[in-house]
């Protein structure tokens, strides 16, 4: 049986990320649980990544919730990424 661990941020990608997600994604234990929101909003990452696995298009999301701009979209998308670069797996002793 293995376990995933979150290891502490790492030196910035090779890359360029457009969107520094940490101006756009809030942690707010009296909001959605604690949960990732978008600017404070009701909105959290998992709900746009939900969207747009389901095959919404960015203009669909917009359209369905104009509080939000296509640089949260990609705040959304930043944020799982480095979530996701940070996670590995630990085999089982």
């Amino acid at each position: 049986m293995s376990r995933l661990r979150l290891l502490a941020p790492r030196a910035a990608p090779r890359y360029r990320v457009g969107v520094d997600y940490r101006a756009v994604i809030t942690i707010d234990p009296g909001k959605r649980g604690g949960k990732p929101c978008i600017r404070g909003l009701r909105i959290t990452v998992y709900d746009v990544l939900e969207y747009l696995a389901a095959g919404m298009s960015e203009e669909a999301i917009l359209g369905d919730f104009p509080d939000l701009t296509s640089e949260d979209i990609r705040a959304c998308l930043a944020f799982a990424a480095d979530r996701e670069r940070r996670l590995f797996l630990v085999p089982a002793a």
